[in-house]
């Protein structure tokens, strides 16, 4: 595939590129040149894409959980248990 570059120093993205890549207007994307002169375009994906790979290790956390913890830690560290 080849596209034709613009004086403004733009060219078009192949249609089947777009597609394969799941691009849409307005979509960011990076290049990456590579040490031997290949290009290579990818898409910039937001973090929020990112959400769902990994599935999470516990369960959640409520935000009283998180206190009552923090308290419990705080409260180690300031009045050590004593050891035997």
């Amino acid at each position: 595939m080849e596209s034709a570059l613009t004086s403004k120093g733009q060219a078009t993205i192949p249609k089947a590129i777009r597609d394969h890549l799941r691009l849409k207007p307005g979509d960011r994307v990076k290049f990456f040149v590579h040490p031997d002169g290949t290009v290579v375009l990818l898409p910039k994906l937001p973090p929020s894409a990112l959400r769902g790979i990994v599935k999470p290790r516990r369960r959640r956390v409520s935000i009283a959980e998180m206190e009552e913890a923090a308290a419990a830690g705080a409260a180690e560290h300031v009045m050590p248990q004593k050891r035997r």
